[in-house]
This record gives structure tokens, sequence and C-alpha cells, in this order.
């Protein structure tokens, strides 16, 4: 196909200023068709895979085509989620910087009413909202349809899958007959063809994904295994692939939080966003992630859908996709704006089947490849977490004595039990007995406290039973509390046999 530059389309010098600003040269397959045929103002329906520059192919046609005197709702853009919403506001602002009077508000669910009250009040001529929302703010008359010359349905076919037919026929059906109406959709089926053929005008059909099926510059790579090895498998391949910027799908919300905490735990940067979350949850993952803060976003198809940014290295598909449709959608993400990217699918048992039907009905190219074994941690993640599986401290060896919790706070004593004088200290109350040397006996657990002495008198060495060098008078029996040899006759007991 034959490139066209944004130079050769008929559009203003204010709109080929803001696109020099974005850093764009030449134009995608469905801005090159579309755009033409929108600024003539005949209705469409594109076909093109997600990252392809949708969103630019019909807000160039709509913001050259406002009435900048006119203070009226003008176009009204469509949305299946409120991340897809924000992301089709951002790319107007960009595109209408060096216009003056036009205003764009956004509309969703989970963020204040009051907020978009106060938007709408400022009269915009451009709404981008979703459909629960904006019906919403129709019941309460603060958005009127009466107005409208453009209608934008983007990513019609989520929305269909979503369950908002009947919301989509509500709205369109307010809005005036002589309106030019543009459908667009990473995937086309008989109800998206019902439903426009019974809302547009004649409609010109512009399909770009018949080369090559789509995704030429995206890696597409299966790996089969067991649920237990998903998670190992997941971080060896974001090991080894040096992949700074991940994007990892999975089919439900408990599975999304638990990835991230185990991802977190383990020293990777990520975080999750699902339709659980609350907005503003949701806005700060995304931040996060658009500002390089986080390296791994782990997401919901819903969620996912409103993620458009341009240097995500590699898809990770944790879970197969439960529609063929989200497939395209998920790899989508990556290899955009001229890039290569990569694209991961994990598959446990009879899910091969399913990634069969997929590669079959869309003509994919998916490589096998065998489950990476683990390897060291790469420089770039986050090295100030805990490292698994560190190697465990050296054990002191505590032969000599068993071990106590007061260990690594008491000093070390030599094999021989230290002594104190007898007229200092009197052990067992017994001021006069002869202090051994035990070797056999372990210290007492307030030695640790205790000062360091100098011994009085040298420690007399025995091999079973300590030799007394002097033998005490027993003139007079005392009375301080010791043995003597008289009570020792008396009781009965040994004075050694106590020791």
């Amino acid at each position: 196909m034959k490139k066209t530059t944004f130079e050769e389309l008929n559009i203003s010098v204010n709109m080929r200023k803001a696109i020099t600003d974005l850093k764009f040269t030449e134009t995608t397959p469905i801005q090159a068709e579309a755009i033409p045929v929108l600024l003539e103002g005949r209705d469409i329906i594109g076909q093109a895979r997600t990252g392809t520059g949708k969103t630019a192919a019909f807000a160039i046609p709509i913001i050259e085509r406002i009435d900048l005197t006119n203070k009226n709702l003008q176009a009204l853009v469509i949305c299946p989620t409120r991340e897809l919403a924000i992301q089709v506001t951002e790319e107007f602002r960009k595109l209408f910087k060096y216009y003056y009077g036009i205003s764009v508000a956004t509309v969703y669910g989970g963020q204040e009413i009051g907020r978009q009250f106060a938007a709408l009040l400022r009269k915009p001529q451009i709404v981008v909202g979703t459909p629960g929302r904006l019906l919403d703010h129709m019941s309460r008359r603060t958005i009127q349809l009466d107005t409208v010359k453009f209608v934008v349905l983007d990513e019609a076919d989520e929305m269909l899958n979503m369950g908002f037919r009947n919301d989509m026929e509500k709205i369109i059906s307010r809005t005036p007959k002589a309106r030019q109406t543009a459908m667009f959709s990473a995937t086309m089926n008989k109800d998206i063809m019902k439903l426009m053929l019974n809302y547009q005008n004649n409609p010109v059909r512009i399909d770009t994904t018949d080369h090559q099926l789509s995704i030429p510059k995206i890696d597409q790579i299966y790996c089969d295994m067991q649920e237990t090895d998903k998670h190992e498998t997941l971080k060896s391949i974001i090991d080894q692939n040096d992949i700074k910027v991940a994007l990892v799908f999975s089919n439900t919300k408990s599975r999304v939080d638990r990835i991230v905490r185990k991802l977190n735990n383990e020293g990777y940067s990520a975080a999750g966003i699902h339709g659980g979350h609350d907005q503003r949850r949701r806005e700060r993952a995304m931040n996060s992630f658009r500002n390089g803060e986080v390296g791994i976003l782990v997401a919901t198809d819903v969620a996912g859908r409103g993620i458009d940014i341009n240097d995500i290295d590699a898809v990770i598909n944790y879970d197969l996709p439960r529609d063929d449709e989200d497939y395209t959608h998920r790899i989508g993400r990556t290899g955009r704006a001229g890039k290569c990217g990569k694209a991961f699918t994990f598959v446990v048992g009879d899910q091969f089947h399913d990634l069969m039907r997929i590669k079959k009905a869309g003509g994919l190219r998916i490589e096998r490849m065998s489950i990476p074994r683990p390897i060291a941690r790469p420089a770039h993640f986050d090295t100030t977490r805990p490292v698994q599986n560190e190697v465990a401290r050296p054990i002191h060896n505590t032969t000599a004595r068993p071990f106590h919790h007061s260990d690594t706070a008491r000093p070390i004593h030599s094999s021989s039990r230290p002594t104190y004088s007898n007229s200092n200290r009197p052990i067992h109350s017994d001021s006069n007995r002869p202090i051994h040397a035990d070797t056999t006996r372990h210290t007492m657990h307030t030695d640790s406290a205790r000062p360091a002495q100098t011994t009085s008198r040298p420690v007399q060495a025995t091999t079973s039973r300590p030799v007394h060098t002097t033998t005490p008078s027993y003139s007079r029996p005392r009375t301080n509390g010791t043995v003597t040899p008289q009570r020792e006759q008396q009781s009965g007991h040994s004075f050694r046999s106590r020791y």
C-alpha cells in the first residue's frame, strides 16, 4: 500500500502544526482511508486492529468540521470503558491545541458527577463518554443531543460484548437523523453490521486488517504448561527477554490482585487494574504505568481496553482469553508506532485447541516455546527488595554448650567456668565450700550481664572429684547454714554427693 503523509491530506494549518508536535509524518492505513471520507461528510464502518491510530482517524475530521462560533454540543463519541474515554479525550486535546474556542468534556461512571456538571456548563462542543453515564446525563437533561452532527462508536464490538446494545440504540435514537455516523472496531460480526446498517446512511466500508492479518511486527509465542507453572514462567519470560514494560492479561479480578501481590513481594514493580477498583485507584495505576514508575501492569480485558501506550515491550496472556476477538485486542497493545513487539500466551491442557482455532481463524503465526528456566534477576529491576532464596547465615559452632536465645549477646567463655572469691560471693550460702573447675556444667543465663572478673585464686584441676588441700576445723559446730560433718552424719547425706 502506498504511504500517505499528513501533508497530502486536506487539513488546516493548525491541525498540521499539532500533528507535527506529535512527531507524526505518515498516516496509518486506517487514517489514510478514513480521514478523506469523513471530511466529505459520509458515514463509514472502519475495521482496524488495536493500536493503528483509529482515534486520530475520527478526531481529526471532527475537529476540522467543528463550528467554532457555535457553543452547542456538536460531536458525541461513545466508548466502552472509562479508560478508553479518557484516552480519547486526551487525544482530542493534543490535536486541537492550536484551535481557539473549542473544548471537550468526558463523562463516565466512577467520577464525581458534580465535576462533570461543571464541565458541561462550559458548553463543550465535543463530549466523550461511556453509555451508562451518558444516559444518566440525558435523563438529568445536562446533556441534550438535538444539536449533535457527528456520532462515533469506538470499539463497537466490545460495547456489544459488554451488553451495551440497548444503551447504544437509545443514545443514537435521540440524535438528529441528519447526522454523520462513524463506527470503528477491531473485529467485525453480523451483530455489528446489523446494528450499524439501521443507523447509518450508505456507509463506506473500510477494512485495513487484510494484510497478513495483522500483526506483522509482533512475534507471537505460546507455552503449554501446568497451571502451577504460570507464575514462575511469567518471571522467567520477563527476566530472560529483558522486558522493561509489560502488560499482563488475566481473566478474573482476584487473579489480577494475586499476580500483582506476588510480583511485588518478589521484587518486581507491578500494579493492577480491574473493574473492582474505584476510578481513582485505576487512574493512579495507569499514571504510574505511563510515567514508568511501574514496569508491569496486570489487567482484565475490560480495564485493558483503555490502555494506549506505545512503548509496551510485550503482552503476556497469563490466561487464554475467553473470546477469540479478545486475543486480537490484547496483543494489539504492543508493536505500536512502528516498533516490534512480543506476545506470549500461556496454555493449559485443552486450551491448546482453543488457541489453534484462534490461529486458524485469524491466519496468525504463533510459535511454540518450551518453558524457560529461571535465571538471575536483571539489573533494571528494583534491587532494594529482599531477594528470595537467600543463602542462610552461617551458624556458629555451639557444640560446647546448647543454643540459647541470648547467645548472640553473650561473651564467649573459656571451657572452664569462671570462679569467684568465697569472701566476695558465697555460692549456695556455703562460704567455705571449695570452687571446682567444672567443664560439664554451663554458665547461667545471667552470665551475659556480669562484668568480667579476675579470678582471685587458680582453679583446682580435677578429674572426677575436687581435691581439698586443707581440712576445715570441726572443733565447734557452725551456725551459718553450712553442712558440718556432724550434720552430715545426722542427716545421712554426703557432703560431696550433692555435687
